[in-house]
């Protein structure tokens, strides 16, 4: 079993190494007559790609996604649609001091104990070179959706790195596609930018981050009790990403200091149906989506591959040191945020497939 899919009626598996000579996905279980050409997934892929600024890795990659099977003269056929992504801008010879040594923080080690191979140029299939194919196979979602559920919107930013947060009284959509960092609050895009440099040059280290997806105009219904629950997809699609160390649907972590009248959100009637006073639930009770935003956040840890001396082993069980030398993202949170998008978008979709099958139009009306 290699798990290397995901979804339910949407599926996804993605294939291939940093390295390697190419990754994508192969997506199943697109509706058919879905409007889809490589422009359309192009432009969510050149949100993710490396190397547009100074404050991601300098990796030049065009990424230039090739549709090859399960679209015919721009609609999708209902079958598996094949993505490809070349990689064109490898440089495996930084790797080659750590084909012995396992570099702390990375997946080194642990893909070694379990298969005793491991690719070792980039980190192979744990490097977050992976995720372009994600965002790939988001894009496809995000065009099925229009078809099904057109008033949905999807949207991710950063909200916080390390120790430094967001003004949320300051928060500007329009911020956030105005900066390096998907910030909707450009002064704390400032500040971040000062401190990004200084640790990028000065201290030759990396930081962390929190990114927020949001889902908007999501109807009232997806997902199922128990087992099936959308905010444990959501929680797993996230938490997949690579460099994730933890994800919060709502309030989430928050909520354990809450009162439960401070937590429940009271329930009127409004012109157009049932209407919530606030949203400490994240748009989910019980699995199931209210018809509220989903609002989910997910913490991305700090990048391991760092410019400093780190004490480590080598495959033979000697005490060494390492240095990890290449390109590399000083937050890799900031190119995480259209991944985080693209995984919401496989979820709702799916989601919207299931209830579709199971229940077509929802069976309690209110009003």
């Amino acid at each position: 079993m290699s798990t290397n899919s995901f979804g339910r009626m949407f599926t996804v598996t993605t294939w291939g190494e940093s390295h390697g000579p190419a990754l994508g996905a192969t997506v199943d279980g697109c509706p058919p007559n879905v409007t889809l050409d490589a422009d359309l997934i192009q432009v969510w892929l050149n949100q993710r790609k490396p190397g547009q600024n100074k404050n991601t890795t300098q990796r030049r990659e065009a990424d230039l996604v090739r549709i090859m099977s399960g679209v015919f003269e721009g609609k999708t056929t209902g079958m598996p649609i094949q993505l490809m992504i070349e990689n064109t801008d490898q440089r495996s010879k930084d790797y080659s001091d750590i084909m012995n040594k396992f570099r702390p923080g990375h997946a080194d080690i642990t893909y070694w104990q379990k298969y005793g191979i491991r690719d070792y140029r980039g980190g192979g299939r744990s490097s977050a070179r992976e995720t372009a194919a994600r965002v790939a196979a988001g894009g496809v979602a995000r065009e099925a959706i229009k078809q099904i559920a057109p008033n949905i919107e999807i949207s991710g930013y950063m909200v916080q790195m390390g120790d430094r947060k967001i003004d949320r009284s300051r928060f500007d959509s329009e911020a956030i596609h105005q900066n390096d960092f998907w910030c909707p609050d450009s002064v704390a895009a400032q500040e971040w930018e000062e401190y990004l440099t200084w640790l990028r040059k000065e201290d030759h280290n990396s930081v962390g981050a929190i990114i927020e997806v949001v889902a908007r105009n999501v109807p009232a219904g997806l997902g199922a009790p128990v087992y099936g629950k959308i905010d444990t997809d959501i929680a797993t699609a996230m938490m997949s990403i690579n460099a994730v160390k933890g994800v919060e649907i709502g309030d989430g972590m928050a909520a354990a200091s809450l009162t439960g009248r401070q937590n429940a959100d009271e329930i009127s009637m409004g012109p157009d149906g049932p209407e919530f006073s606030s949203n400490h639930a994240g748009g989910i009770l019980g699995g199931i989506s209210t018809g509220q935003d989903l609002v989910c956040r997910f913490a991305v840890k700090p990048t391991s591959s760092i410019l400093s001396t780190r004490k480590t082993i080598t495959k033979s069980g000697e005490n060494t040191e390492i240095i990890t030398v290449g390109r590399h993202d000083p937050c890799v949170g900031i190119r995480a945020v259209p991944v985080g998008e693209a995984m919401m978008a496989c979820v709702i979709l799916d989601h919207l497939l299931l209830h579709r099958g199971q229940v077509g139009e929802n069976q309690g009306p209110i009003g």
